[in-house]
């Protein structure tokens, strides 16, 4: 499976944030993007998610599921956690799940895998900054996806933390996933590294 772009160019807000940019990655690797803020590195991923649209070139996932597109076939974790603080740790994860159409079952393992698994019943707005990026964790975990589109993984997580994180994705590459992610922190995993510049 591989991961591409070509001659990719983002305009938001009427005003060209980057233009030309060709990437790659494939099974198996982590592509890190870096640079200064503004630079355009979460809307790269926003591109590669379907979050926007694109304003010039291609992006491409050869090798993957064929009635799929690339985002359907992506996870995009961005750097801010979406989660419901009303709904319990469980139940948002179970929503997460069924979204992304996950298999019935699988929050418990997911829960257990990032260290969630004995405070499931509790409301999501008792949890710490730390235990909320935990929980975006699982739901990588509870529906599997080939493409991890990171935005700042390591955010509010302690060292332990980004251990496990690094763990999780050095699995995710194993098992035959990829993974681009923007970051200004070494992830704790081998990389490719695309820098981009600053913002027009």
């Amino acid at each position: 499976m591989r991961l591409t772009g070509r001659q990719v160019r983002c305009v938001r807000g009427g005003r060209e944030i980057f233009a030309d940019l060709d990437f790659s990655v494939q099974t198996g690797e982590a592509l890190a993007v870096t640079g200064p803020n503004g630079a355009g590195k979460t809307s790269l991923l926003r591109l590669i998610a379907g979050l926007l649209t694109l304003a010039g070139g291609a992006i491409d996932l050869e090798g993957g599921t064929d009635d799929l597109t690339a985002a359907e076939q992506a996870h995009y974790l961005g750097h801010r956690d979406a989660l419901k603080p009303a709904l319990s740790v469980q139940e948002n994860l179970t929503f997460w799940r069924d979204f992304l159409g996950g298999t019935a079952g699988d929050t418990q393992p997911a829960l257990a895998a990032v260290g969630l698994d004995h405070i499931a019943h509790l409301p999501a707005a008792f949890l710490s900054a730390g235990q909320r990026r935990r929980l975006s964790m699982a739901r990588l975990l509870a529906a599997r996806r080939p493409v991890w589109l990171l935005d700042e993984p390591t955010s509010a997580l302690d060292a332990a933390g980004q251990t496990l994180f690094a763990r999780l994705m050095g699995d995710h590459l194993e098992s035959g996933g990829l993974i681009v992610a923007a970051t200004h922190a070494p992830l704790g995993i081998a990389t490719h590294d695309l820098w981009m510049g600053a913002p027009q």
